[in-house]
């Protein structure tokens, strides 16, 4: 099964290293044995990091751009409803999740447009949008790839702006860097060879210092500091 998935899986801290903008956005294709991305949709994104329910309305619409060029048989949503189509949620079924009341009012707010997409890809190619959330391994893969993005385009933005920038990464993962790519790898048991990459010019990591280390407020999570050099 060939399976389409997106993700914003990175944000920029601030001095009490919490997250403030969340920088990449990334719709993937993955395919057995699902390890990492066959195809790619990324883009700088630089959101708040407190619109975290609108920015899953945008990665769906990136999953809707990513089919109009790769074939697949499913797109999984990161948003945790144990798989739910999302042709079949509802107010009156989100009214009775177990969700705080501020996350329920968040999911009923972008309700419409979740709906409206899902629909418009059923109709186009055929095929369900699940909301599998954390729990989908294509997701994971759609987490790390754009992890791998928002290391690139935050030290694009250190570098333009000649500013020193922490980027929190998703959780348990390790960076690594190559001459031409960024990768983040799982460190979750049996995720091993689950990764992200991010290409990238060698003259942009020669451009700066990284620095990979504990975030010391989110046990699980690291961040990089990122200097321009």
């Amino acid at each position: 099964m060939r399976i389409v998935a997106a993700d914003s899986g990175a944000a920029i801290l601030n001095d009490r290293f919490e997250p403030v903008t969340v920088v990449a956005a990334v719709a993937i294709l993955t395919e057995p044995p699902y390890k990492r991305a066959s195809s790619i949709l990324a883009e700088p994104i630089f959101a708040d990091a407190d619109n975290g329910y609108q920015l899953i309305v945008h990665e769906l619409e990136l999953c809707q751009q990513l089919l109009k060029n790769v074939k697949a048989d499913a797109v999984h949503l990161g948003m945790s409803l144990r798989g739910m189509n999302l042709e079949e949620l509802s107010a009156v079924g989100i009214s009775t999740m177990k969700k705080s009341r501020k996350a329920r009012g968040q999911i009923l707010k972008i309700l419409p447009k979740l709906r409206k997409t899902a629909s418009n890809i059923l109709r186009t190619y055929g095929i369900e949008v699940l909301a599998y959330g954390k729990e989908s391994i294509p997701v994971r893969i759609a987490e790390l790839t754009s992890g791998a993005h928002a290391i690139r385009y935050a030290a694009e933005k250190a570098i333009k702006e000649n500013t020193k920038l922490k980027l929190g990464l998703p959780t348990k993962c390790q960076p690594k860097f190559f001459k031409d790519k960024i990768a983040l790898q799982s460190l979750m048991p049996a995720e091993n060879d689950v990764i992200g990459y991010a290409e990238c010019s060698r003259e942009l990591l020669e451009g700066v210092q990284i620095v990979d280390m504990l975030n010391p407020c989110a046990r699980g999570f690291k961040m990089l500091e990122i200097t321009p050099l």
